[in-house]
């Protein structure tokens, strides 16, 4: 008895991965770019106007820029908690991609405290001084000089944004913060002396055309280590939508927490909590236990 022959299998190519996942597209990163440029040429004289002549469209301009520029480039940004009005508040963010400071830049009227070396980038470091940015050299010679900077601005009542990491990280943790530069928060401003108001905010970029954005693509997105700034740019402008979820946690002061170390810690567990948070889809994180206030004199 012969038994039939088994029919043969047609060996499939394997499928493309999904359009969604494509890696970029350089018809899209030329639609972004051009209207890119085009818009930072326009906003460039304007803003140069406002810085020269201390106008306040200097602090209003760049929130108009940077909103327009996160569309541009595909951001779609969801807002957790509410952004502290008081005046001063030095807002104490993570830091995993140039992305962050168009987004930031879009929610927070202020100027940023920036690595020194930034001054010095084409293009970029131009923006970043039409921002009135604050450059520091975190080295240990420098920080009494720059914190001293600090302290001007905030007496002028202008709100910074601080990146307390002291460089980018990879979008997945966030890096222990420094303090060094969160000793402002041991003076007092205004009038009545208050203590500085200090409020954390974390960023979590989540989503890529509606696909979580996991831990192998999150490099598509964050920048840092020793990546090439010029590639990765061009690659990420020939993205889809990109996800990004903020959140605005609860403003605090050094009065609750009596040293700057207990107050930094505080507020990387803050924004340490928020990203998590967002990464797994939970934005809205759990709050932490609030600290019990201690005696003033133990901030002086």
């Amino acid at each position: 008895m012969v038994l039939p022959r088994p029919p043969r299998l047609k060996m499939l190519p394997p499928e493309d991965p999904p359009a969604e996942l494509q890696v970029g597209s350089t018809y899209r990163a030329v639609l972004r770019t051009v209207p890119y440029v085009l818009w930072t040429l326009l906003l460039v004289p304007a803003q140069a106007v406002a810085v020269l002549f201390k106008l306040r469209a200097a602090e209003t301009i760049p929130m108009f820029y940077h909103r327009a520029c996160c569309r541009l480039v595909g951001l779609h940004v969801t807002v957790k908690g509410k952004r502290a009005t008081e005046r001063p508040t030095l807002y104490i963010g993570n830091h995993s991609s140039y992305l962050d400071i168009a987004v930031f830049g879009s929610l927070i009227p202020g100027a940023f405290v920036a690595k020194a070396e930034i001054a010095g980038w084409p293009f970029f470091g131009l923006l970043a001084k039409l921002q009135r940015s604050v450059f520091v050299d975190r080295r240990m010679r420098s920080t009494g000089q720059q914190r001293d900077e600090i302290v001007q601005r905030l007496e002028a009542a202008e709100n910074l944004i601080l990146f307390p990491e002291g460089t980018s990280d990879d979008g997945n943790a966030v890096l222990p913060f420094r303090s060094a530069l969160l000793s402002v928060a041991e003076r007092r401003f205004g009038a009545d002396a208050r203590s500085l108001n200090l409020q954390p905010v974390s960023i979590a970029y989540t989503g890529l055309n509606g696909v979580p954005l996991g831990y192998g693509l999150r490099p598509l997105v964050a920048w840092y280590g020793d990546m090439e700034l010029a590639g990765h740019l061009w690659q990420l402008l020939g993205l889809g939508r990109i996800e990004v979820v903020v959140a605005f946690h609860p403003p605090v002061t050094i009065e609750v927490f009596g040293t700057r170390k207990a107050l930094t810690d505080h507020c990387f567990r803050e924004v340490a909590a928020g990203v998590a948070g967002a990464l797994a889809g939970r934005p809205q994180a759990l709050p932490l236990p609030a600290p019990k206030p201690i005696p003033s004199e133990a901030t002086t």
